[in-house]
């Protein structure tokens, strides 16, 4: 992927965990994958906010949705949640050692 698409994504990823409902439904699907329905057993919500929510998550590339006859199934992506802790935790060194270093 080039570096521009990896920017957007990582900043769509960013955005998209910045939201609390989004947080609590990428928990949820920490054990398991699990129908839109049974998220949604868990919200006091609309179905078109949590489907704008279920969006922004497939767009961050967060989570991924498959049809299952009628239902649709939504799995967690771990490796993108992976790549976003390692570019956290690379600049989390990056400032650390400019501190260490006396640097701004």
């Amino acid at each position: 992927m080039p570096k521009d698409e990896e920017t957007r994504a990582g900043t769509s990823a960013f955005a998209a965990l910045a939201d609390p409902t989004r947080r609590k439904i990428l928990k949820m699907l920490r054990s398991r994958s699990k129908t839109a329905g049974e998220i949604a057993d868990a919200f006091h919500l609309t179905k078109p906010t949590l489907s704008h929510h279920f969006q922004v998550l497939r767009r961050a590339g967060l989570v991924r949705s498959e049809r299952r006859g009628t239902s649709i199934v939504y799995t967690l992506q771990t490796n993108v949640l992976e790549d976003l802790a390692t570019e956290l935790y690379e600049l989390a060194s990056t400032t650390t050692r400019s501190r260490a270093r006396g640097l701004p």
